[in-house]
């Protein structure tokens, strides 16, 4: 064998695996595997087995019911091994027979899918049984690289039987076509051979039961006509005549016509072996390749139905993504009460020492000072359980209002989205699902725990501040220490003054404009209860004591937390009404992109380059005068 074909083997192996390796892509895609499909019969029963140089040459005698080939079976085993019945349909079972040293454990690689067992007896390959079963038995007149196969009826009303002969050809070499004048025009006979001839098997022609001397004349027409419509090239053609006894005792006479001498019987068995082995399996090879890589018909024509169906999930999932299902323009925004406690607290987490104790201590002096101005602004005497409460329940109108938009949007991508997403989509818009998915989102709305939502919002915007900007973290630091000095001053001059916080008793000290800036900002987290007491309006004072630049944080902590809810009910949308619906589209969409699906087309672009340089190695040979086995 060439060396060309074990870099051929090595990409065929390759090929193998990523087709494999697209399993789960095809399952997403509603695809079968290519198990079945003629191109990766080839790959697994031809291909793969046979490209060893040591594979020997297989031969297959195949025809249709009761055309006798079991009985040129046996006359190429020199003895009655395969069962012969004048019923229709009476092989069912292939049988093999081997060279004496042949390693039948090789059989299993070779005929893929069939069980193999040793022969004991003529009757097991009538057997009625649906296991694929292959028979095995040493022929010692065989040559080392040669294999011979009786098949089960090509045009047999069992379909078992078509696909056990199917796998046959798709392992041959070489086919012994046996033919009657009643099948060699037969439907499903030229149907195998067109199969055959697409992959250049060598053919070798019986014309069985003929009756002498009335069918010499006709039998040319016969195989002009088989030929012609099957594109079959004949090695050999041989005649024999109808003789029940000679064909029971194994004494039939083969004639060989397209020969030197038409009128000496030949011996099947040695023109089988006379075939010239390198040239014929380098053909088979090269022929089960071509068919591979068939532009219409082989891998690459199934890789393009992968890609146009990878294709349609990729449109649908690009417009289930373009539609946003949800846009909320007047999402509520957070209280400032319970934002400026999650501020202070986390301040507060970030104290110790003596800072820790003094702001301690003069907090619960300055909680109780406030009660009055909190009872004037109609906050009540007490705290609420739940700030949030008034919240949760303009929050939860917002999201009935999203949910509706959802289900009118993917409405609209159900009519719009073709075959991929209209039957995916309908179930979701059926009202005992939409029902469901009503309940759970407001049960898990009622669970969401907002104070520590927005604490751990606050949290993260602070300690990103504190990454981002680590000398102006230690300038507050700072500053809060001289606050927990100016306290006793302060809590005076907050109620008097009633907006004024910590920095407006300190920030003499500081020029620097942005270190007053900042100190303001420290002064309110500090101090804390001009906003916490008076309302939201205590943060919307004029710039000239700093509360503007407080209030552009305030917001900017208030967005965030819109954005955090947002975020969360789309999170909750995702998992009620679409489950895994987005990910799967985008998954299958995305089959041609991923490392099986571009492994698979450089393989095969590899191997389309190979079949290039093997083509001027490929020489048929001649049909009338058969060399010497090497």
């Amino acid at each position: 064998m060439p060396n060309s074909l074990a870099d051929c083997a090595d990409s065929l192996e390759q090929l193998r695996d990523h087709v494999e390796g697209l399993g789960e892509q095809l399952e997403s895609l509603g695809l079968p595997r290519p198990v079945g499909d003629e191109w990766h019969e080839l790959l697994v029963r031809k291909l793969l087995p046979q490209l060893d140089s040591d594979t020997p040459l297989i031969v297959a005698v195949v025809g249709g019911t009761n055309t006798g080939k079991s009985v040129v079976f046996n006359h190429v085993a020199g003895e009655a091994i395969s069962a012969t019945s004048p019923l229709a349909s009476g092989t069912r079972h292939p049988l093999c027979l081997v060279p004496e040293g042949f390693d039948t454990n090789r059989l299993g690689t070779m005929f893929d899918g069939f069980t193999v067992i040793p022969w004991a007896q003529p009757e097991q390959t009538l057997e009625d049984v649906p296991e694929h079963r292959l028979f095995w038995r040493t022929c010692p007149s065989l040559p080392q690289n040669l294999l011979v196969l009786d098949s089960p009826d090509i045009d047999s009303d069992a379909e078992v039987n078509w696909e056990r002969a199917e796998w046959l050809r798709q392992s041959a070499d070489v086919l012994v076509a046996v033919l009657t004048q009643q099948k060699y025009n037969d439907a499903a006979v030229k149907q195998f051979f067109r199969r055959a001839a697409a992959e250049d098997l060598a053919t070798i022609v019986v014309f069985n039961q003929c009756q002498f001397p009335d069918d010499e004349e006709y039998w040319p027409a016969w195989l002009e006509t088989f030929v012609g419509e099957t594109g079959t090239s004949p090695e050999f053609v041989y005649l024999v005549g109808y003789d029940r006894s000679s064909a029971e005792s194994g004494h039939l006479e083969f004639l060989g016509r397209l020969v030197p001498d038409p009128e000496e019987p030949r011996d099947l068995q040695q023109d089988l072996s006379s075939l010239r082995y390198e040239t014929i399996k380098f053909r088979s090879l090269r022929g089960s390749l071509g068919q591979l890589l068939a532009p219409e018909s082989g891998v690459g024509a199934w890789l393009e139905t992968v890609r146009g169906r990878s294709d349609e999930f990729h449109s649908a999932a690009e417009l289930l993504s373009a539609e946003h299902l949800a846009s909320i323009d007047d999402w509520p925004s957070v209280p400032a009460r319970p934002l400026i406690n999650s501020v202070r607290g986390w301040w507060r987490d970030q104290r110790s020492g003596w800072t820790a104790g003094v702001h301690s201590f003069y907090n619960t002096i300055g909680h109780g000072l406030a009660w009055p101005f909190r009872k004037l602004a109609g906050t009540g005497t007490a705290t609420p359980q739940d700030p949030l409460a008034e919240y949760r329940d303009i929050e939860w109108s917002s999201m009935l209002g999203s949910l509706e938009q959802v289900y009118r949007r993917l409405a609209w991508c159900r009519d719009a989205g073709g075959d991929q997403l209209a039957p995916r989509l309908t179930p979701l818009l059926e009202g005992e699902s939409r029902q469901g998915v009503l309940e759970q989102l407001r049960a898990a709305h009622s669970e969401c725990d907002l104070n520590a939502e927005l604490s751990q919002t606050v949290a993260e915007a602070l300690e990103e501040f504190r990454s981002e900007s680590p000398r102006s973290f230690r300038l507050l630091k700072r500053i809060d220490k001289l606050a927990a000095v100016a306290r006793p001053v302060t809590s005076v001059a907050l109620f008097v003054v009633g907006f004024g916080p910590v920095g407006e008793v300190v920030a003499p000290a500081v020029t620097d404009a942005a270190m007053q800036s900042a100190l303001h900002v420290a002064g309110d987290v500090a101090g804390g209860t001009v906003a916490a007491t008076l309302g939201e309006s205590a943060i919307s004072q004029s710039t000239a004591t700093g509360a503007g630049y407080i209030e552009s944080k305030f917001r900017n902590l208030q967005d965030r937390f819109a954005v955090r809810r947002a975020g969360w009910l789309a999170t909750q949308l995702e998992q009620l009404v679409l489950g895994d619906l987005a990910r799967e589209l985008e998954f299958a969409g995305g089959t041609p992109r991923c490392g099986s699906f571009r492994g698979v087309e450089s393989t095969v672009g590899s191997l389309a380059a190979m079949l290039e340089e093997l083509a001027p190695l490929a020489t048929p040979p001649s049909s009338s005068t058969p060399s010497e086995t090497p």
